[in-house]
């Protein structure tokens, strides 16, 4: 059977990178939050590259807040890249898009102001 989801996890400079690819639900809540452990091990920025993404229902965008919160006790930045159209009005509607700074490309959130 297909895995339905990835999260890979990268050091670039100036941030970790975990590449969203599949769907992000319920069933991604261990994946994720490994994902987010290793990720901020090696950065204080950590930046979700979606531009894997084929699905995501609200308990992923639970998940989204949920690893919000821990950055922010932690001290650390989450910033997103790679959305779609529909996924961009979605952070919106979720006013997401007011905690977490969203940018078109990861080449866009790596040049910019860190």
């Amino acid at each position: 059977m297909d895995q339905t989801q990835t999260f890979g996890v990268r050091a670039t400079e100036g941030a970790a990178v975990i590449d969203i690819t599949g769907e992000l639900n319920a069933s991604s809540d261990p994946a994720l939050s490994d994902a987010y452990a290793q990720a901020s091990e090696l950065s204080g920025l950590i930046l979700l590259n979606f531009a894997g993404l084929e699905y995501m229902n609200s308990s992923g965008i639970g998940l989204l807040v949920t690893l919000l919160i821990r950055a922010n006790r932690q001290k650390k930045r989450l910033a997103i890249c790679g959305l779609s159209d529909h996924y961009r009005h979605i952070f919106q509607i979720t006013k997401l898009d007011d905690a977490m700074k969203i940018y078109e490309t990861e080449a866009d959130a790596l040049g910019s102001d860190r």
